[in-house]
This record gives structure tokens, C-alpha cells and sequence, in this order.
């Protein structure tokens, strides 16, 4: 990569260490970067057959179904994961279907050595947006099959900037890319990337799964009446909205799962809700919740997904920030979706809108409008959770094309 791409990823390697002095996730980031090489050496793997590398916990969403699949297909093979984000490798640093988890070392072309010396892997897939310049190049230098999976790409990325030159070089990197819409492989075939794959997007295999598990919390779906909404990684931004309206509307039910909490921020949202609230880790421990229960707040990691099946529409959070979080894991329960303005990135956010399934909100006034038009008719509520059930039903099968195409006898010899 060149001296300026190096320069920023040393530059913020040492904001990261500075950072760590003060704040616990950039401390976690840096004590997780000390453990890297030595939990690689504990697992005992000399070679890795696959490398899966996702950004967080969204993007690791997206590799799971693969990951199962390579899993239940080669359960000799080894696998190693890797993440960026704190919050995806601590969630997910036990995950029993890869041999190895660690957190991805900073793009340096030394640590890009270092590491795939170490994992010194078969395969290599990287998952929608990671494009790290000195992986890829080393990758493809030593002739490591490296693809991406479930890529979206859009016109105002730099991939087709005139001055992109070098991000589009990274491109050329990959041995394959499997994205998810026909707009992303024109774009890629219009600056010369030919080799790639409309396949999909792995997030709907997952939350499909997730939908056919049974939740063993049947008090809770008893409690969740007669209108109950689920507030999905839930920011502050968002809070400040919803929880006025839900002021005013004393009948409607709420689980809030903040996207990400500690006590104090637990504390703090049972303080601004209307009404009696619960933490789900007590409800589990006691094996019930009280009819009086005006909010229940998900106060532990790994139950959102599960416990969308217990509501009626759905306020999906981040549309005030860097954009809103995983839309399908609602939809797939037939729950309209309702989002914050930032949704450009997502391309099922706008399809869902344009088909009637899914709903942007700015302020009060254009959320109240929403629920009143989803709350007030059971015609309304219906028609939009159809359509976000039989969306998400047509739009399965991406993992098992990717694995085939990537794990086909004529791709990879194991």
C-alpha cells in the first residue's frame, strides 16, 4: 500500500493506544491486540483451512450462516475468525464453530505478515465492507484464494472516484465477490471488475434460523399484548423520540434492547420510561413478568434476534447516527420496520419502503403518523407485516450458493 494509506493506520494505532488510557473499548481493543498471536499458537493450529474475517457483530451475522455450513460440511477443517470491533470479538470470542477467534492485528504491512504467517490459510473470505489494503496484497501475493461475501457496493465510494485508483487495485485483489444486488456488479463491471457474483445477502439465511428456534419464554409472549413494539439496538437519538410517543400512548407494550449499555445507561432509560419497567436478566431468573410491566429492558447480549417474535412492529435503531442496525432480524417475524432517516447504506431498508413493509420517522410528528397508521388499522398492520414476512422468505439461499461456488471440488483442493 502506499506511504499514505500506512501512515493513517499507524496514525490511528496510536490514537487507539492513547484512547485506551481513558475509555474501555478502546482498552479492550488494545489488551485484546496483546493476546492476538498467542491464543492463534493455544489452538494448536499450524494451518487454518479457512479465514473468516468480519468487521463486528452485524458482519459476523452475515458469515455465520457460512461459517455452520463449512461446519456441518467439514467438521475436520479449521477454522480461525477474526474481528475489528470490541464489541463483535467479546460477544462473540467463545463462538464454538471456529477453532480460533482473535481480533484482526492494525493494517500494517508487518502485521499483515506476521498474521497470515500465523493463520497461514487456505482460504480467505472477507465479509461486506472490509477492505484492508495491506491484507489483500499480501494475500494475493502469496496466491491465498481470498473472496468477499455479501458486499454492497454503491456510486459514491471511492472504488469509483476519479482519484480511486488504488482502492480500486484493492478490487483486484480478490479472487471472487459475491454481492448482494445486480447494481453493485454493474457498478464493479463498470470500472473492469469482472469476476463477480450476484449472490446475495447470508443475513437472511441467518435470521431465518433464528425464526425457526423456539423462545423459552412463554410468559413473556403472553405479556407482550395487546400492541407491543421492539426497540432494536436502541440509541439515545432514538429514545428521545419513541419514548415521548409512547408517553402518550399509555395501551402500548415496549422491549427496549439498547445497542450497547452499562449500568449506567441501563439505569437511565428505566428512569425515562413511562411507567413500571424489567430487566430481562429478572425475568428470566424469576420465570415471569408482571402484567403491570410497562417496558422490559434487555440487559444482556445475544436475545434480540429471538425476542422480536414477541412484538408487533418494530423501531430499529442507528437511523440518527452511522446508519440504522439489522432490519431482517424483525422482519422475518412479519414486524413493520421503522427506522431513522440514515438508511442509504441498506439496501433492504429500501426495498422494504418501497414495497410497504418498512417506514422512515424524522421527528415525533412523522413517527406518530406511522404508528397511528399501523396501530389505528389491523388492515394496515397486516398488509405491511405480510410483506415483510414474504420479503424476507424470497430472498433466502445465498449461503448455500457462495458455498458452493467457494467450496466446489474445481475451486478448492482440501
Amino acid at each position: 500500500m502506499n506511504p499514505l494509506y500506512n501512515a493513517g493506520i499507524a496514525l490511528y494505532s496510536a490514537a487507539a493506544r492513547i484512547a485506551a488510557l481513558r475509555q474501555g473499548k478502546a482498552r479492550r481493543l488494545v489488551d485484546g491486540h496483546k493476546q492476538i498471536f498467542s491464543r492463534i499458537e493455544r489452538s494448536g493450529c499450524k494451518q487454518f483451512d479457512v479465514w473468516i474475517h468480519a468487521a463486528s457483530v452485524g458482519e459476523f451475522e452475515q458469515a455465520r450462516p457460512l461459517i455452520e455450513r463449512i461446519r456441518a460440511e467439514h467438521p475436520q477443517w479449521k477454522i480461525l475468525l477474526s474481528f475489528f470491533s470490541p464489541s463483535g470479538f467479546e460477544l462473540r470470542k467463545n463462538y464454538d464453530k471456529a477453532d480460533c477467534v482473535v481480533y484482526l492485528p492494525f493494517d500494517t504491512p508487518a502485521n499483515a505478515r506476521r498474521f497470515i504467517d500465523a493463520v497461514n490459510p487456505r482460504v480467505a473470505i472477507f465479509v461486506k465492507y472490509e477492505f484492508w489494503g495491506n491484507y489483500l496484497s499480501e494475500l494475493k501475493r502469496r496466491n491465498i484464494p481470498t473472496y468477499i461475501i455479501s458486499a454492497i457496493f454503491r456510486p459514491g465510494q471511492r472504488f469509483f472516484k476519479r482519484w480511486g485508483g488504488m482502492w480500486r487495485r484493492l478490487l483486484q485483489c480478490f479472487t471472487h465477490l459475491y454481492v448482494q444486488d445486480r447494481a453493485s456488479a454493474e457498478l464493479l463491471r463498470g470500472i473492469g471488475i469482472e469476476n463477480v457474483t450476484v449472490a446475495g445477502d447470508t443475513r437472511f439465511d441467518r435470521v431465518s434460523a433464528v425464526r425457526s428456534q423456539r423462545l423459552d419464554m412463554p410468559y413473556l409472549e403472553r405479556w407482550a399484548t395487546p400492541v407491543t413494539i421492539v426497540a432494536g439496538s436502541s440509541w439515545e437519538a432514538d429514545e428521545e423520540i419513541y419514548l415521548r410517543w409512547l408517553a402518550a400512548h399509555p395501551d402500548v407494550k415496549i422491549i427496549i434492547a439498547p445497542h450497547e449499555f452499562d449500568d449506567r445507561r441501563i439505569e437511565a432509560i428505566r428512569q425515562a420510561v413511562p411507567g413500571k419497567s424489567a430487566l430481562i436478566t429478572d425475568i428470566i431468573r424469576e420465570g415471569k413478568v408482571d402484567d403491570d410491566v410497562r417496558a422490559v429492558i434487555v440487559n444482556c447480549f445475544g436475545k434480540l434476534s429471538a425476542l422480536y417474535r414477541c412484538g408487533h412492529v418494530a423501531l430499529i435503531g442507528g437511523g440518527f447516527g452511522a446508519g440504522i442496525h439489522n432490519i431482517n432480524e424483525a422482519a422475518v417475524y412479519g414486524m413493520p420496520v421503522i427506522f431513522g432517516p440514515k438508511h442509504n447504506k441498506f439496501k433492504e431498508a429500501a426495498d422494504l419502503i418501497e414495497l410497504g413493509g418498512g417506514f422512515e420517522y424524522h421527528d415525533l410528528d412523522s413517527l406518530s403518523a406511522v404508528m397511528s397508521r399501523l396501530c389505528s388499522s389491523q388492515k394496515s398492520l397486516s398488509d405491511a407485516s405480510s410483506i415483510c414476512e414474504k420479503y424476507i422468505a424470497g430472498n433466502i439461499g445465498a449461503t448455500e450458493k457462495i458455498y458452493s461456488l467457494i467450496f466446489s471440488e474445481n475451486n478448492t483442493e482440501k
